[in-house]
């Protein structure tokens, strides 16, 4: 899952839906910007993501929960534990390292994360009485950041296996409701060829257009981030780890004032 301002909420999202860490979140799109964006630097301000403008284009997630055991097909790489409310460890994830799933009723799952012996994100998903709908409520709490806390809501694409827990099936999420304002505020600060990122959320950096790829401070996955500025109200955002690409995002800023991700 990855900020509403792309590293701010990608890295907020990331601990969201049904505990599948993996799965992007979609970025926000028309995001309001504060009074101060300056005229000569069109991206240089504030800016807010407006969650009712969130346009999400991403493949279903498909998940099953039977016998004990939760697997997440979609997940990357795909993810497989225990259900048995205890602490298991997981593998190639860079956000965490151990995961615990708790089975609370036929309708109800709570997903608990952990980097280290530092718990940093839970979460609880409930499947509606009609099973068409998962809302889930999660709460992050990162080492050495703020913490953020939302809902996404998910529809049903398919059912749930005979057998299998109600979580069970292919779900594709419809929307975000209630994510911390640090998660959905981003700074922008161009001067000359260099761009500088801030988010309250803990993420920082400042990388030169065109230039080597700089880690993302404040980003426990060890993200790194290329920029490139493909005219003057538009850059591209090139997120890598270990060498891989893992996300593009192009923004731009509109002459009404907004930006459009």
């Amino acid at each position: 899952m990855a900020t509403m301002t792309r590293v701010a909420l990608i890295g907020a999202l990331m601990m969201t839906a049904t505990a599948c860490q993996q799965k992007a979140a979609a970025p926000a799109n028309d995001a309001v910007a504060n009074a101060d964006v300056a005229s000569t630097e069109p991206l240089n301000g504030t800016w807010k993501a407006d969650l009712a403008s969130v346009k999400i284009d991403e493949k279903p997630t498909v998940v099953l929960l039977k016998d004990g055991i939760y697997t997440c097909s979609t997940c990357t790489p795909p993810l497989h534990v225990a259900a048995d409310g205890a602490f298991h460890p997981v593998a190639d994830q860079p956000y965490y390292d151990s995961m615990s799933k708790t089975i609370v009723d036929a309708n109800t799952v709570k997903t608990a994360v952990r980097k280290g012996d530092k718990q940093i994100s839970e979460s609880t998903a409930v499947v509606s009485p009609d099973g068409k709908t998962l809302t889930t409520s999660w709460h992050q709490t990162p080492v050495g950041q703020p913490a953020v806390s939302g809902t996404t809501i998910e529809t049903r694409v398919d059912p749930a296996p005979a057998g299998a827990h109600a979580i069970s099936g292919s779900w594709k999420t419809a929307k975000f409701e209630g994510i911390s304002e640090e998660a959905l505020t981003v700074t922008f600060n161009v001067a000359g060829d260099t761009l500088t990122m801030q988010s309250p959320a803990g993420q920082s950096y400042t990388a030169k257009f065109g230039g080597p790829e700089v880690a993302i401070a404040g980003d426990p996955g060890g993200t790194m981030v290329k920029v490139e500025r493909v005219a003057p109200n538009i850059i591209r955002e090139t997120n890598s780890r270990g060498g891989k690409v893992v996300n593009v995002t192009t923004t731009t800023a509109g002459a009404d004032g907004k930006l459009s991700i």
